[in-house]
């Protein structure tokens, strides 16, 4: 997700007006040098945390559920997570 991409998802998410919402993050990682632990430590400590395994192993999809406060927040932390080297956003 590049800066574009994450303006068009702020946008959105200014539309809503119910604040705090339930959202889910939605990450890909590789399944070495502890960046699934990276992920991890990017997400909201009170967000109940689901993991995927890719069937050879390579990869971890992170799925955290969480209320969150802000649009802000969610744009921090998407980022956050983006900045780990290999690591996707759904």
């Amino acid at each position: 997700m590049d800066h574009q991409n994450l303006e068009g998802l702020k946008k959105l998410l200014l539309e809503n007006e119910k604040w705090p919402l339930t959202y889910m993050f939605k990450f890909i990682a590789p399944n070495s040098d502890n960046k699934v632990e990276l992920v991890v430590a990017c997400l909201p400590k009170e967000g109940r945390i689901t993991y995927n395994h890719t069937k050879n192993l390579k990869h971890v999809a992170v799925t955290c559920v969480a209320t969150i406060n802000t649009a802000d927040q969610i744009i921090a932390i998407t980022q956050q997570a983006l900045s780990i080297p290999g690591v996707i956003a759904l």
